[in-house]
Order: C-alpha cells, then structure tokens, then sequence
C-alpha cells in the first residue's frame, strides 16, 4: 500500500508538471489569453489585440511605442524581459556615468538638449567660460585617440578633478608674464582670478601697492601693463597717460603748454572730471571776461556732463525760454535752438556780428548742426571743402560693417546716408546687384535689420542662412525628421512659403495621380506623426509595395511582421 501511494504522488507531480508546461508563458502569468488570442486559433491578429501594455510595469512611450514586440521579448515567458535601460542597450560611456539612463535621456532621443543644466547637479556646476566650453576641452577621454584605452567609444566621461589646476595646469606652468613658477605664485588660481572672467586678467590681485580706485579701477591689467612686462613702473600720471595729454582738446593741452603734472587740475575721478582750468577764454570761450563774466559759478554750470567737457549748455542758463529766443531769430536762415548751434553763431558770447552759416553754400543740417566748427574748418574759413568724402574720408575707410572699400561702396555719402547723427538711417540702392528683393523679401526692404540683425558683412545668402529656424521647426511635414534637403528653393519660392512643390508621386507613394488622386486634403491625414515621418513614408511605401508575413507556428512567434 506505502508503495502505492508513492506510485500515485510521483505521477501528480509529473502530470503538475506537464499542466504546467502546457502555458509557453510559464507560471503565474495572470493575463486572460483572449486579450491577445482569439478562438479562430493562437495566431494574434494585431488590429483585435486587446491588451494594453501601460498595465503592466513598463509603459510604452516614446521611440519604445515603434519597437517590434520581439526586440524585446525574445522569449515568451514575458516576466523574463528586461526593464533597465543598460540590460537592452549598450553603455556607451563604459560605466563612466552610472547605468541610470534615465538620469540624462528619455525614451523619446538619445539626444541630450539640457546638459549645462544636468551639469549644475554634478560636482563641478558650469558657470562663467565654462558654460560655453566644448565637453572634449575637459573630458579628454571623449576622444578614442586622446583617452589611450584603446576602446571604439569616444563618450566615456570619466571622473575629473574639480579645482582649477587640476585642469589649467598647463597654463601655470606655460605662463610668462609674469612666471608664476619662479614668482611662486600660488597654485589656487581663483586667488587672483575670477572664474566668471572670460580672459586670464588679474582682476582680484592685491595692488595695495598703487590701490586702482577711481579711474584706476580697472579690470585688465594690460591697460597700464602696455611693455609686456609686470614688473614695477613709473606712477607718474603721464607715464601711461601722455596720449591722453597729447590728444585733449578741450582743452588743448599742448598748444596751452598745460603742465603735464596731471595732479595740477585733475584727480582720480574717472573720465578727467572735475578738473580746475584757467586759461579759458583765449582758447574757448569768454567766460573770465565780456558778457559771460561773474555770470557762473561752477564748470558744470555750462558743463552739465562731467565725463565730457567738449559738451557744454547754453540754453540752461540764459533767462529767455525757447519761445523768446525764437522770436528773436525769426527770419534767420538755419536758425535751431540748441546750444552748439548757439555758441557756431555767437562764438563770443554776443549778439552783435553773429554769423548765419545758412547763408553760404553750405546750409547746417542734421549732425552738422552740432558739430565743432573746427572740426571742418581745420585751417581757415575761406575755401573749406563741401563735399562728403572731404571730412569723412576716414569714416569710409575704416567702416567693417559693411567694408566700403571691398565691396566697392562710392564715396559719394549722401547716395546712401542723410546728415542724420551717427549715418543712421541709410538706404543701399545696390542691394538688388548683390541680392535681389523680391517678392516677401520686397515687403522687407526697409527694415535691413530683419536679415542683416545689425551685422552687414556676414549676411548669409542662402534661403536655410536665414530660415533655418522655419526648416526646424516646420511640421506638416516635418523636414528634419524627413531629413529634406536644407535647400528651401527646391520646393519653396521667393513669394511666400506656400504653395509648395514636391514630387511625391516620384520619389515616394503616388497621391497627385492613381487611386489615391483627390482623396486628401492635408499632409497629416497619412503622416499622423509628424516626428517620425521619414519612418512613416517608408512604411507606407513598403506596404503598399511589397508586404511580406513572416510566420511560425506558436505564439507570439505568429505575429504578422512588416519588413
């Protein structure tokens, strides 16, 4: 009887066994079949497939939703499937940053749009110059060759270290001026510079020494530093600042043999202001002597901007208000009410013998109103030039933006510019020779700033120079992800973006003749998915083509797969 009873339990086990078996997705799989199978038989028809992935613990999202099922169920006993990133994908950077995908990527790209941001959580937050360093500056080992570990990855991110000379190294022990190894400088370099400098200046050094306050408070050492060398030099003001002597004007120094002991009538203050002057009224104007005498009390009574004393006031301090004054000068030619214009017609302060430069063949207007008459009378009155190029020879030589000389502008000025300050505003008639403006470029003739954004030399001529931003972003159809040509003339014409010419019927699925001929109206109603439309197109094209089942004789095995 015992050994019956053996008999009998070892058969249950086997027949438990085989039961068990008989499921090909093993034990404790708790999803009813009909959610994937139907009684017609265990082939799965995906248009009846009614289970739902997000119920389980790894929802489909992303480029995971266009992943055929068996890329990541390579066996049918689904609880055996992977769920971490690195178990399915190849760890790129060689365990250099952890197996937590997640940290850096999303299902939807492998791409990384945010990593100066990532960056601020890590041990070393980018600030400064270091926001605009290329990855491969720091971390060497991104490059196969450089790394020296002889591996085909070229994304390793190894550990760095995190202070200054950990990295600048080089640049302490390259450094000459002045020798920081034989000067024994210290290797903190954040003792003498600042990190969110974008150059290796000395703001942050201790120059207790000669203390850089006022208008030495400077933060490149090379301005006084000019020989190269950083050694000591003379603290005398006109060791560094004999140009500055020699160039004034206002007064003229030289021609006033001004000491040049600077300390006489200046002092720290930035901008040589305020500063003591006593030979005014020979050189300038009379306000020691004639009408103006006894009638101020400080420079900035007339000299309201004290960084610059070639500017000067004469309205504020006459009693008679604008409305006076005009009266005054009615039926004076050229007459404006500004102080420069003031001082070009009464250059003594009196109203007797007042000069009206409207009078000649030379009316004052626009910037000519304010400026010096002897900044075009350089010699005498009698004979001075009246062309542009005459006094602004100099302007049209050294203009970059654009290059007068190299593209061939004339020096006739007023062909383009106004007497308008600062040469603004300014047409180009030429521009058609260069570019022409036509159609939705017409309506934007007149408003340069649209394409030039300020920059006249380095203007783009092609349509993707300055559509890129329409290129990248346009989705119906989207063109990066079709990965269209960036030559926008191909399709698109100068009048407006649309309508648009593309040869669908040659290069992919014929929709402008055949059957399919009238039955749309948009690009979305195909191309659901403007993300993924080049996979989209190609899909399309190779079911309409050439559809191939491939199937087996079980399960998920006898899924219909599109190749």
């Amino acid at each position: 009887m015992r050994r019956l009873s053996s008999i009998i339990l070892f058969i249950l086990i086997i027949s438990g066994s085989v039961f068990a078996q008989k499921s090909p997705h093993g034990t404790g799989f708790a999803i009813s079949c009909k959610d994937c199978h139907t009684t017609d038989g265990w082939k799965i028809d995906l248009a009846k497939l009614a289970f739902d992935h997000s119920v389980t613990k790894f929802p489909l999202v992303g480029q995971h939703q266009s992943v055929s099922c068996k890329d990541c169920h390579t066996s049918l006993e689904f609880v055996k499937t992977p769920a971490d990133c690195n178990e399915c994908h190849i760890d790129i950077h060689e365990q250099t940053v952890g197996t937590d995908c997640s940290r850096c990527h999303t299902p939807n790209s492998w791409v990384v749009t945010n990593t100066t941001q990532l960056h601020q959580m890590s041990r070393f937050p980018l600030i400064g110059p270091h926001t605009q360093a290329n990855c491969s500056d720091c971390h060497i080992n991104l490059s196969p060759a450089a790394n020296g570990l002889g591996t085909a990855s070229a994304l390793r991110f190894d550990p760095l270290g995190v202070e200054c000379f950990d990295c600048h190294k080089d640049n302490y022990l390259s450094t000459t001026n002045p020798n920081h190894t034989q000067a024994g400088y210290s290797t903190n370099c954040e003792e003498c510079h600042n990190i969110n400098s974008f150059e290796w200046s000395g703001a942050g050094i201790n120059h207790n020494f000669f203390p850089l306050t006022g208008g030495h408070e400077i933060s490149d050492c090379k301005t006084c530093h000019t020989s190269g060398s950083y050694a000591s030099i003379d603290a005398a003001c006109v060791s560094c600042h004999q140009a500055d002597y020699n160039t004034a004007a206002s007064p003229n120094h030289i021609s006033l043999h001004f000491s040049t002991d600077c300390k006489q009538c200046h002092n720290l203050s930035p901008g040589w202001s305020p500063a003591e002057y006593k030979d005014h009224d020979s050189q300038s104007f009379p306000i020691y002597s004639g009408t103006h005498k006894g009638e101020w009390d400080n420079c900035s009574d007339c000299h309201t901007n004290p960084s610059n004393y070639a500017q000067f006031t004469c309205t504020n301090c006459h009693e008679h208000n604008q409305g006076d004054t005009d009266d005054e000068h009615e039926g004076v030619s050229g007459y404006t009410y500004n102080s420069i214009a003031c001082f070009g017609c009464h250059p003594n302060g009196s109203g007797d013998g007042a000069f009206d430069h409207n009078s000649t063949s030379f009316p004052l207007t626009g910037a000519h109103t304010t400026t010096n008459c002897s900044s075009c009378h350089t010699s005498q009155y009698a004979g001075t030039p009246t062309t542009c190029s005459s006094c602004h020879t100099n302007a049209y030589n050294q203009t970059t933006n654009p290059n007068h000389i190299s593209n061939g502008i004339g020096n006739d000025c007023g062909t383009c510019h106004t007497t308008l300050p600062d040469w603004k505003p300014a047409s180009f008639p030429g521009h058609n020779s260069i570019y022409p403006l036509q159609g939705a470029h017409l309506s934007i003739a007149n408003d340069c700033f649209s394409c030039h954004k300020g920059n006249y030399t380095n203007t783009p001529n092609t349509c993707f120079g300055c559509h890129a931003a329409d290129y990248n972003e346009s989705n119906d159809p989207s063109h990066a992800a079709a990965q269209f040509p960036t030559t926008c003339e191909d399709c698109h014409n100068v009048n407006a973006w649309t309508p648009s010419t593309f040869n669908h019927d040659g290069q992919y699925f014929p929709i402008y003749s055949g059957s399919h001929q009238g039955e749309w109206n948009d690009c979305s109603e195909c191309h659901t998915n403007p993300g993924i439309l080049k996979y989209s197109v190609a899909l399309i094209v190779t079911i309409t083509t050439n559809p191939i089942w491939m199937t087996s004789t079980r399960g998920l095995e006898d899924m219909p797969i599109i190749v």
